[in-house]
């Protein structure tokens, strides 16, 4: 299951109010690079039709099908990368597969949501 931080659920929250997209649910993606790499987006969409979607943390999730793999066990932080440099961070919580991630929602439900 995919997670977010405290600090980062209030960093959408608050970037959603000041754009407009209160609200609105934050779409999750990931995809292999031709290197190997995993590459992450996230923004604010609308939900579509075969989506993953619940709440963590205050915000909705939207995951499509080719990402949820991807994103298992995958945990969202937004943390100070260097003095005054703040970011988005995508950290893998435990091996794929592993279970739920532990610090971001408190634990997640069987019927995918979160907290």
């Amino acid at each position: 299951m995919f997670a977010l931080t405290p600090a980062a659920a209030a960093r959408v929250i608050d970037s959603a109010r000041q754009s407009d997209a209160a609200g609105m649910p934050l779409r999750i993606a990931a995809k292999v690079e031709e290197d190997g790499r995993l590459a992450f987006g996230i923004g604010f969409d609308e939900p579509r039709e075969q989506d993953l979607s619940y709440e963590c943390e205050g915000v909705t999730l939207l995951i499509a099908p080719p990402s949820r793999e991807l994103l298992e066990d995958m945990l969202l932080d937004f943390a100070e990368i260097a003095p005054g440099d703040w970011q988005f961070v995508f950290m893998r919580t435990s091996p794929p597969g592993g279970g739920c991630a532990p610090s971001g929602c408190g634990g997640c439900s069987s019927s995918g949501s979160c907290g």
